[in-house]
């Protein structure tokens, strides 16, 4: 059985169609990268992922049941803006997921409990370089920092799944290339199933052990709402050459064109 299977998957907005016939099986541990045009749905098919939106028709399961129609702690999310409390210390932002969990109504950790919870979150900050920055505030911190905040946030709660909607589409190439490793290193230890919109082609062949392109392959100019998109590749990242990555580059570019009418 697939850990995650997407089966004749719509998702439509009253007369606007935005993914049509989604059909996908994903292994647990997979790195799933998604690329194309904005507007072609890849944040909306997260957001289905995430609990934050229902499919019109079709199935998404996880493990053979349908995802939970809310958001829950097996799957996180970080966002390409910074998703982190600003009144709160670098280590309180990551403490907060499991005295949550743990404590729901007080939200709040007492004794060893809380003892090895601040272990387990001064772990996770070493893991991503804030060891150094556990009492600074989020506004102290740059923009690589915050970033790596909010995905020791994410990793602290040890999902099933992680949802990355262009987390670093904000950031300086030099500092973009540093996160790619912190990400790449994160997921080889923890085995965790990775999904990740990006608008960078070469950083969706670079990150993912899978590249799934979303696109529209009907296309009415008197109804651009009539049809959907959907994925038009899924390419394992071993079996690429440049003449399809040449064509995957000129379908997304046709793409956004058409949309943009």
């Amino acid at each position: 059985m697939s850990f995650i299977t997407v089966k004749n998957l719509w998702k439509e907005y009253g007369q606007q169609v935005v993914l049509e016939n989604l059909n996908l099986k994903v292994a647990r541990g997979e790195f799933c990268t998604l690329v194309g045009a904005s507007g072609c749905g890849k944040s909306t098919f997260l957001k289905m992922l995430l609990g934050q939106e229902r499919p019109t028709r079709g199935d998404l399961n996880l493990v053979g049941q349908p995802f939970p129609a809310e958001p829950d702690r097996n799957r996180g999310i970080v966002f390409q803006r910074y998703s982190v409390f600003p009144h709160l210390t670098v280590r309180q932002n990551v403490l907060m997921g499991l005295e949550l969990e743990q404590k729901p109504l007080l939200g709040k950790l007492f004794g060893v409990r809380r003892r090895e919870a601040m272990q387990q979150v001064d772990e996770m900050l070493a893991s991503v370089g804030l060891a150094h920055a556990g009492e600074k505030w989020p506004h102290e911190l740059s923009g690589g920092m915050q970033q790596r905040l909010a995905i020791a946030q994410s990793f602290i709660m040890k999902p099933r799944v992680l949802l990355l909607d262009e987390p670093f589409g904000a950031l300086d190439p030099g500092i973009r290339g540093d996160m790619h490793e912190l990400i790449l290193s994160l997921w080889r230890e923890t085995g965790t199933t990775i999904f990740m919109v990006t608008h960078d082609l070469n950083e969706g062949f670079y990150l993912g052990t899978r590249l799934l392109v979303f696109d529209k392959v009907r296309h009415d100019p008197q109804q651009p709402e009539a049809f959907g998109a959907t994925i038009t590749y899924d390419l394992p990242i071993g079996q690429t050459d440049r003449q399809l990555y040449e064509s995957i580059e000129s379908s997304v570019s046709q793409t956004a064109r058409a949309l943009s009418v």
